[in-house]
């Protein structure tokens, strides 16, 4: 039997359940990142050096060794710079806690952890983006679930995670259906509670990656486990450092130096979906041949616009969204990009791969 009903989700204190970051520990944070930002003022509009200085290091996130083996597999391992360590991290709430423990410089993610740290008051921005066309994330329900699309969220239990792009793909999947956020309850969760919550119908739905639907489905399928298609995209995969690390001349150059090649390694693993499928996806994650075929078929084609414009827009667009719900302060998100970084991914790809 389904788990009984949680509490309803109160929103003002949301943020502090979910990352444990209580309202006097984000002033001061708040106050901190002010003065840096400040002090850093100048530095982070000198222009970029052209060379790497001798000696410089970077600490990059690295979920589950997806880049590295991503860029050695693409002959891209030969970075201009010392990698002081590949952090196998990932989740935006995870990512922001190692920005502020100055353990990580430099990391992956979604349109959403850079808004969440503004919130808390950490200063970051963002310098490289990859935009998605194509949904990265499947909505789906517990075992023996009736749910069959997005307007059967109302009165249900839905995984949400603030902090990160499961969140705001599912606050805009029900903006979509018409429905208000309190037409549902939503659970505070962190990305990684999903698989569990819905396995013991903790949830009657989750938002999952790509990546992690087909082994879900093959478990829970035949105990009435499905997922609900929406048109749903989580538009923004970027890169973003803390301004401590782009106000540091060396360490912005090899974050500038490091755009390139990242760029280049999402169009080869595009290019070579057989060769990833096999040497990550079957025998990293340990998925079938059959299903790593699933996720490439549904990957998005690697695209890098030489102006942020759009993306822009979409941070305000979602910036906005979070605040109807009160989960955050209006803003504006211009603030949030370094736009000296601007056009160096896409002058690293081919034509095609150019908005």
């Amino acid at each position: 039997m389904p788990a009984p009903p949680a509490p309803r989700l109160d929103r003002r204190r949301f943020l502090a359940s979910v990352l444990g970051v209580t309202a006097a520990a984000a002033a001061g944070l708040s106050g901190c990142a002010e003065a840096g930002a400040a002090a850093d003022e100048a530095s982070l509009k000198a222009p970029l050096a052209t060379k790497v200085p001798a000696g410089t290091s970077l600490k990059i996130s690295s979920f589950e060794n997806f880049q590295q083996i991503q860029l050695k597999l693409a002959g891209l391992d030969d970075l201009p710079f010392e990698v002081a360590d590949w952090l196998n991290i990932g989740a935006g709430p995870d990512v922001i806690n190692a920005f502020r423990a100055q353990s990580l410089d430099l990391a992956n993610n979604a349109g959403i952890p850079p808004i969440q740290a503004h919130y808390q008051g950490f200063d970051a921005k963002i310098v490289a983006i990859n935009i998605t066309r194509r949904p990265n994330y499947l909505f789906a329900t517990r075992p023996g679930s009736d749910i069959r699309t997005a307007r059967d969220f109302r009165g249900k239990r839905l995984a949400f995670s603030q902090g990160q792009a499961q969140g705001v793909v599912l606050l805009r999947a029900l903006k979509e259906a018409g429905l208000e956020y309190d037409d549902a309850d939503l659970i505070p969760l962190t990305s990684n509670q999903f698989l569990t919550a819905l396995q013991s119908g903790q949830v009657d739905i989750a938002p999952l990656g790509i990546s992690q639907a087909p082994s879900y489905l093959k478990q829970y399928g035949s105990r009435g486990a499905r997922t609900i298609p929406t048109d749903v995209v989580d538009l923004l995969n970027l890169l973003w450092a803390p301004t401590t690390v782009l106000a540091d001349r060396a360490k912005a150059a090899a974050v500038a130096a490091y755009i390139p090649y990242w760029a280049r390694g999402a169009v080869w693993q595009y290019e070579h979906p057989d060769v990833w499928n096999r040497e990550y996806y079957v025998k990293t994650q340990n998925l079938t041949p059959a299903q790593a075929e699933s996720i490439t078929e549904l990957a998005n084609k690697p695209l890098f616009s030489p102006g942020w414009e759009e993306a822009i827009a979409w941070e305000q667009e979602t910036a906005d969204l979070l605040a109807e719900g009160g989960y955050v302060k209006e803003f504006d998100v211009t603030t949030l990009f370094d736009r000296r970084f601007e056009s160096l991914a896409a002058e690293a790809v081919p034509e095609e791969y150019r908005t």
